[in-house]
């Protein structure tokens, strides 16, 4: 899996740097295209889940105790597993929908785009299964029977999100500012002043520093992670190529590299703080995050829900708003269980995503080799 996953960082690198030098003065333009704002608020909360929310605090003692991150320091580790490079493979994706997918039409083929879809609709599931295993974390007075529960009730509420596209404008654009005031209300709970936060900031450095050291797997838990990462690439890719409105190529690998990092970073720095001072999370604090966390996560189910159903032809005028409510509720917290209960995992649906980038990469190369005899 190591030398699977370091070939395919090197490919996806390589080809994020050959778009940008080859096609960076291009013009994207997708079949939704929004305003910069809202574009902006639907790049980083579609892109992310509310792993993002509860995981960070769970990973800083794995991160300080195992030999293989002794590099450098667990703030710093983090944000590697989360921000900067591994966006570019957002942009790669969009940039492919945008630049090439009108001319080779791979993903209307059908096994491509049966796939493709089974892959988006597993990862939905997935991201639903991490809330299950992580909220018992935060909030330790639910017991199994209830977390279920809630996880049903979310799903329920991000597919009936995804009924009106007015509601993800809202709900990406409502999710970022909320998620600022949480930043805001963890550095005011965790006393995170300004030295502090300069401090944070010089830890964070370690990251750039062995900028090299994160396009190869640290760790197994590291392979998750971008396995985790590359489930995402396709179709939040394909998601966000619906709503560019002629911005450059370089300009949305800009977008995607920095927007995102800068409000990782400040929040990774609060929950960073907590850590330090190994104080017990205010318990109102931990279910403000609990709250932030199932917003991101409708968020993100509504996205990637919208995205299946319309590449399948599964729209609510079709089946009728409750025929779409249950198909898809079903859909979706049945694999849930399945990842409850089963041996299924994540990574077998990286290694398909990662199949899909082989086929893009031969079929491109075919169609150039075409075009020059």
């Amino acid at each position: 899996m190591t030398a699977v996953l370091t070939l395919a960082l090197a490919l996806t690198s390589l080809a994020i740097l050959a778009l940008a030098l080859r096609h960076g003065g291009v013009r994207l333009y997708g079949p939704q295209p929004v305003g910069t704002v809202t574009l902006i608020a639907i790049l980083f909360t579609s892109g992310l889940d509310v792993g993002l929310i509860l995981f960070p605090l769970l990973d800083f003692d794995r991160y300080a105790a195992g030999a293989a991150y002794q590099f450098a320091n667990p703030l710093a580790i983090e944000f590697g597993f989360w921000g900067f490079w591994v966006w570019g493979l957002y942009f790669l994706s969009a940039a492919y929908f945008c630049l090439f997918e009108p001319r080779l039409r791979l993903f209307e083929r059908p096994w491509v785009k049966t796939l493709h879809n089974a892959i988006i609709l597993g990862t939905c599931a997935f991201t639903a299964y991490l809330f299950l295993l992580m909220v018992p974390d935060y909030l330790p007075s639910l017991n199994p029977p209830r977390t279920l529960a809630l996880v049903a009730v979310v799903v329920l509420l991000a597919v009936a999100s995804s009924l009106r596209f007015q509601v993800l404008r809202w709900l990406s654009v409502g999710s970022s500012l909320i998620f600022l005031a949480l930043v805001l209300r963890g550095a005011a709970v965790a006393d995170l002043g300004g030295a502090a936060l300069l401090a944070r900031g010089q830890e964070l450095a370690a990251y750039f520093q062995n900028f090299h050291r994160f396009l190869s797997p640290l760790s197994g838990y590291h392979e998750f992670y971008l396995f985790w990462w590359f489930t995402w690439s396709l179709m939040i890719g394909q998601f966000i190529a619906r709503f560019l409105a002629g911005q450059r190529t370089v300009t949305v690998l800009m977008l995607l590299l920095v927007v995102p990092s800068l409000p990782l970073a400040l929040w990774f720095a609060v929950l960073y703080q907590f850590h330090l001072e190994a104080a017990a999370l205010p318990e109102r604090y931990a279910l403000l995050m609990v709250a932030v966390g199932i917003l991101f996560l409708v968020n993100s189910l509504d996205s990637l829900t919208r995205l299946y159903t319309q590449n399948l032809a599964l729209s609510p005028e079709r089946l009728g708003a409750w025929a779409y409510l249950a198909v898809n509720w079903a859909l979706i917290f049945g694999l849930v269980l399945l990842f409850r209960y089963t041996p299924l995992k994540i990574e077998w649906l990286g290694l398909a995503v990662l199949g899909l980038y082989g086929v893009i990469g031969f079929q491109m190369l075919k169609h150039r080799l075409g075009a020059m005899t």
